[in-house]
């Protein structure tokens, strides 16, 4: 989709500047309050209750954190699948098998990732989860999320409607980032959900 994003500018871009300009604003203890608060949240999912497959991701930097919740899925018994970053931006995938199991991975002069050391699994394992945890920087009263630009989620977003796949489609963010309007582009997929520190929102 990188085609796409020189189009989407001026919007999408200031949007993306402003959430990360308050995001680097947190504190350690921010960041880790709130990642006690979220896990909570979500794990009362009852999509999560269900689910016997959930492709997450590691968060990075200040991210809203998702370790406590990976770990959590996984004492419950759920497969975790998590990214690992392939040189045309899409996602390749393994399982998560406890912080132990991570590698960091820089890609370029990018931030690193944590990324899962063991078996590659292909793009398509995606397909096969009950429940899709999707990084972002922002959701709108409309479901629709605002990502980081790189094309990667959109996709996976591709890849689970060509397999007719239709697993929850959940984000994971800090409160002030759920907004009334982020920029769209034709491409662009609603979620199901978005999960806060402080409650659930739902989505058509």
């Amino acid at each position: 989709m990188r085609h796409n994003e020189r189009a989407e500018e001026p919007g999408k871009r200031a949007s993306r500047r402003e959430i990360l300009a308050a995001r680097n604003g947190l504190t350690a203890d921010d960041v880790r309050e709130s990642a006690t608060a979220l896990a909570g949240r979500a794990l009362g999912l009852p999509e999560l209750a269900q689910a016997r497959t959930v492709a997450a991701y590691v968060s990075v930097g200040n991210e809203p954190a998702t370790v406590a919740l990976l770990d959590a899925l996984r004492a419950r018994g759920v497969r975790v699948l998590l990214p690992a970053l392939l040189p045309d931006n899409d996602l390749d995938w393994g399982a998560y098998e406890g912080e132990g199991s991570l590698a960091r991975v820089r890609h370029g002069g990018r931030m690193a990732l944590f990324e899962p050391a063991g078996r590659r699994l292909g793009p398509d394992a995606v397909t096969e989860a009950d429940v899709v945890l999707l990084p972002g920087l922002a959701v709108d009263a409309r479901g629709m999320r605002l990502g980081r630009g790189g094309g990667s989620y959109d996709r996976v977003l591709a890849r689970l409607e060509r397999a007719g796949a239709h697993p929850a489609l959940v984000v994971l963010l800090y409160d002030s980032e759920v907004v009334a309007r982020v920029p769209v582009e034709p491409h662009d997929r609603p979620v199901h959900a978005v999960v806060t520190p402080s409650g659930v929102r739902r989505f058509g």
